[in-house]
């Protein structure tokens, strides 16, 4: 959640302010629900499981987050470390592998995927990563081992004949510089894939995304694929150290991600901020980058209190009886953050809850 100051800063790098902002139009198709990381509020994220379960609550989208094997395969993990993900610390024959990294900028300690081959990867199984938050998803833990990029388009393609309507992809190049730096490019690698599956047109049901630059620059050389350019509240891309994420956000910026991009992923508060304690009025983001010819798919929507404003949030409720013996924490009004986006002018939008969002944008739809 972004603190007042940097509130105050992202916002005023839109050119028009909520309260000058007139209402949106309502869409005429209906917006997208992509699966952030599958039914990850339901299941461990990035499993077969939690992509499945998305499809099966309705969603048009489920997103793979790439990274590499030390051999050169696209496997879906939210980062390169995964030691919150798998079981792979408690696997003693890795043991020597645990090391320090700096990515990014970040160090880090763990493991990483670059240093396992796909075939060592598959002996490791996929646990929940906030299981303090989503206790009730440790129950699939060690039951999915982890899903390579070609596994996902399977699945994705077994969904669809199956459902009858098309199951869509959206893959994130996650830290493409420091995979380049290693020897292993993304984007040739990427655009193989997507060749080799028919995804590598405009009007394929793919989109690419990343928060780097250079990468989506590089990969519109070599596909026609749509690509969308992630927008953080903070920071910038790591591949331009010289330029912000607020840089990006008025007319010129979208401009010029319209160059190269069909789309932006903004975090959600650039569309629809919040104070802490309730949403406010929405920003003028939506309707700067339809003016740049650009859709909007904000991230990411969640249930639980954890990432909600506190007037959203729910109180902890009995499980049963009186007695108080057994509690669980109530998932607050998330539905107010669905609408707010949808009302925003949102062409799609990430979401951890599916169901939720599926159910959410087809009332709103049916108010209209």
């Amino acid at each position: 959640m972004m603190n007042r100051r940097r509130f105050g800063l992202m916002t005023a790098a839109l050119a028009t302010g909520a309260c000058e902002q007139p209402a949106t139009a309502r869409p005429r198709r209906r917006p997208l629900i992509i699966a952030h990381r599958g039914a990850s509020g339901d299941r461990p994220e990035h499993t077969p499981m939690a992509y499945r379960l998305a499809v099966a609550q309705g969603a048009d989208f489920i997103e793979p987050d790439l990274v590499l094997s030390r051999d050169g395969h696209f496997v879906c993990r939210h980062e390169n470390e995964i030691s919150e993900t798998t079981d792979v610390a408690a696997r003693p024959e890795f043991a020597a592998r645990r090391t320090t990294k700096v990515i990014d900028g970040e160090t880090l300690t763990g493991w990483f995927t670059e240093d396992f081959t796909l075939a060592e990867l598959k002996t490791l199984r996929c646990r929940e990563r906030l299981p303090q938050i989503r206790p009730a998803n440790t129950a699939y833990d060690g039951q999915d081992a982890i899903p390579t990029f070609e596994e996902v388009i399977a699945l994705a393609r077994a969904e669809s004949r199956r459902t009858g309507r098309t199951i869509g992809i959206y893959p994130e190049m996650k830290h493409p510089r420091h995979f380049a730096s290693l020897g292993l490019s993304m984007e040739p690698r990427l655009a193989d894939r997507l060749k080799a599956h028919g995804l590598a047109g405009a009007g394929a049901p793919v989109f690419v995304q990343c928060f780097e630059v250079g990468p989506l620059k590089a990969i519109r050389q070599l596909v026609d694929a749509p690509l969308v350019q992630l927008i953080s509240d903070e920071g910038g891309p790591a591949d331009l150290p010289s330029v912000r994420y607020s840089d990006m956000l008025g007319a010129s910026g979208l401009k010029a991600i319209s160059a190269y991009a069909q789309g932006i992923g903004p975090e959600k508060g650039l569309v629809v901020p919040n104070d802490g304690k309730a949403l406010l009025p929405p920003t003028g983001l939506v309707p700067m980058a339809h003016d740049a010819g650009l859709k909007v798919h904000p991230w990411t929507v969640r249930k639980e209190n954890y990432f909600l404003p506190t007037g959203l949030t729910s109180v902890l409720e009995a499980e049963q009886g009186s007695d108080g013996s057994e509690w669980r924490l109530m998932p607050g009004a998330v539905n107010q953050v669905f609408k707010a986006l949808l009302e925003a002018g949102v062409d799609g939008l990430f979401t951890d809850d599916p169901g939720l969002g599926v159910k959410a944008r087809d009332r709103w739809m049916a108010e209209a």
